[in-house]
């Protein structure tokens, strides 16, 4: 009897899509390793954070391109269940705003670990998968 097998997903934040588009070198190993061993996932947020930082059209139609070799999240009654409960515990006692409210509550939703930089955004989160960056 064949076993299913179930690929590795990881979710990246902006801060680490923003330095491969900058041609970091250890960005784009994260990344090539990640496509290499399963799927690599961003939360909508994340999408439309980059989108936000576009300044044309023809950058819009690079991030577009970029961005199909992702697997995008939308946000369900799960998701956004989730990120109310962090900010509801970690938004007066540590700052945590909105975004990372959701991308943290994406990442505890499926089980996923979250790739950042900015790993004392979300450090906090009990149960969050931080892989070092």
């Amino acid at each position: 009897m064949e076993t299913l097998s179930v690929p590795n997903v990881v979710l990246f934040d902006t801060d680490v899509l923003i330095d491969y588009g900058r041609g970091d070198p250890h960005a784009a190993a994260v990344l090539d390793a990640a496509h290499q061993d399963g799927i690599s996932a961003v939360s909508v947020i994340v999408h439309c954070e980059l989108l936000a930082g576009c300044r044309d059209k023809r950058e819009q139609g690079i991030l577009d391109a970029f961005m199909a070799g992702f697997r995008c999240v939308h946000i369900d009654a799960n998701i956004s269940g989730g990120a109310l409960g962090l900010l509801r515990r970690y938004r007066l006692s540590h700052g945590l705003r909105l975004p990372d409210a959701l991308i943290a509550a994406t990442a505890l939703a499926h089980d996923w670990p979250l790739v950042t930089k900015n790993q004392k955004d979300y450090r906090f989160i009990e149960g969050l998968q931080l892989p070092p960056y």
